[in-house]
C-alpha cells in the first residue's frame, strides 16, 4: 500500500455544538444561543481541540492498528487459524521517515512518547493485535503497566478473529474476548464503556464487526442524554459520503456486494441486505449528537478526516507503521471566545 504522510497542511474547523441533549434550534439565532463552540486544529499527527465547555487541558495519545504478532508455543494449536496474519506486519516502513521498522518498536516508541508528554490517557482502538495471541496480550498489558498511564481499549476485527474458526463473527468475538482480551477491558464492559477525564466522558463502543447492537445504540443515546462533553473512540470509522467501504459502520453499500475479501480473511460474508436497522440508527444518532465533540477511529491503516454535520471524525495511521495521534483537549482562551 502506497503511504502518505499525515495531513501535509493544518486544517482548522469551527464547529457549532449544542451544550444540552435537547432537540436542535428551530432558528439559527436561537441555535447561536444554545450552541458552544469548539475549534478542532490540525497540524500532521498532532491534534487540538478548543471549547468553553473544556475545563481542564487533556493530554490523549491515540495508537490504533499496531498488529502485533507476537506467539508462542500456547498459540500452535492456532497456527491454521493464524499463520496468514502472523506474516502479515512482520516488517513495515515507518509512515514519515520511510525507515525499516517493526509493531512492537512502534508501540514502544508510541508509549515512550506518552510518558515523555505526561499523558492522561492512552486510547487503543483496536487491532493491536494481529489475531487473540495470549503472548502479545501479555506483553502489552506488561507495556502498559510500565508506562503508569491510564488506558482505554476497544476491539478490532483483528483482536478476535482467527481466520476459518467456524463461527458467526458476534460469537467469536465473544468467545475471544473472554478467553483472552478480557484483562484489556480493566474490569468494563467490552462492548461499550464510559470514562470520565476532567470533564469530559470518553466512549469506547466496539464496532469491530461493522454493526452496532440494541444495547449500544441505547448506551450512546444515554450517554448524549447527560449533556456531557462526549468523544466517540471506534475502531471501523463512521461512514462519510464519498468514502471507501472501510468507512463501514453505517454505510449504505455496506453488505455481501461490496464484500471481496471474505475469503481471503476467512470469514463469513457481509450480509446480503447490508447493515441492520440498529446500525443505521446509530449512525444516524452519532451525528446528531448535540455534545458529542469528535469521534478517533483507526482500521484504513492511513490519515483522514471527515467534517459530517459540523463533527470531525479523525481517523489514525497505521501504528504499525510507526503511526498515532497526538491529542490536546484545552479551554478556550477569554480571547479566542470573544473571536469565535
Amino acid at each position: 500500500m502506497k503511504r502518505r504522510s499525515f495531513f501535509s497542511k493544518s486544517t482548522t474547523a469551527l464547529l457549532g455544538l449544542s451544550v444540552t441533549s435537547s432537540t436542535y434550534a428551530k432558528s439559527n439565532q436561537e441555535e447561536d444561543k444554545k450552541a458552544f463552540k469548539v475549534c478542532a486544529t490540525i497540524d500532521q499527527n498532532k491534534v487540538y481541540f478548543y471549547s468553553e465547555v473544556i475545563n481542564e487541558s487533556i493530554k490523549v495519545v491515540h495508537i490504533a492498528d499496531t498488529h502485533l504478532f507476537r506467539d508462542d508455543e500456547r498459540g500452535i494449536p492456532y497456527q491454521e487459524y493464524s499463520q496468514r496474519m502472523a506474516k502479515a506486519y512482520n516488517e513495515t516502513s515507518h509512515f514519515q521517515t520511510r525507515e525499516k521498522t517493526n509493531p512492537e518498536e512502534s508501540f514502544e516508541r508510541a508509549l515512550a512518547f506518552a510518558k515523555e508528554v505526561n499523558a492522561d490517557v492512552i486510547t487503543l482502538i483496536g487491532d493491536i493485535f494481529s489475531f487473540p495471541s495470549e503472548a502479545a496480550i501479555e506483553w502489552v498489558l506488561a507495556k502498559l503497566k510500565g508506562t503508569g498511564i491510564p488506558y482505554i481499549y476497544t476491539a478490532g476485527n483483528h483482536d478476535w478473529h482467527y481466520e476459518g474458526m467456524e463461527g458467526d463473527l458476534e460469537s467469536l468475538r465473544s468467545t475471544w474476548i473472554q478467553k483472552r482480551l478480557l484483562p484489556l477491558y480493566q474490569g468494563e464492559n467490552p462492548l461499550m464503556s464510559a470514562y470520565d477525564i476532567k470533564g469530559v466522558r470518553f466512549l469506547a463502543i466496539d464496532n469491530s464487526t461493522y454493526q452496532i447492537n440494541k444495547e449500544q445504540l441505547e448506551f450512546l443515546k444515554a450517554q448524549v442524554a447527560t449533556g456531557k462533553p462526549l468523544v466517540l473512540l471506534v475502531h471501523i470509522p463512521m461512514y462519510a459520503p464519498g468514502k471507501s467501504i472501510s468507512f463501514g459502520c453505517g454505510n449504505p453499500s455496506w453488505g455481501a456486494a461490496n464484500d471481496h475479501i471474505y475469503k481471503i480473511e476467512r470469514r463469513p460474508q457481509w450480509p446480503q441486505n447490508g447493515h441492520t436497522e440498529v446500525t443505521l440508527n446509530f449512525h444516524r444518532e452519532v451525528f446528531a449528537a448535540p455534545n458529542l465533540l469528535g469521534i478517533f477511529a483507526g482500521h484504513i491503516h492511513r490519515n483522514s478526516i471527515e467534517m459530517i454535520k459540523g463533527k470531525p471524525q479523525i481517523v489514525t495511521d497505521d501504528n504499525a507503521s510507526g503511526g498515532f495521534l497526538d491529542i490536546d483537549f484545552l479551554p478556550l482562551s477569554e480571547v479566542d471566545k470573544k473571536l469565535i
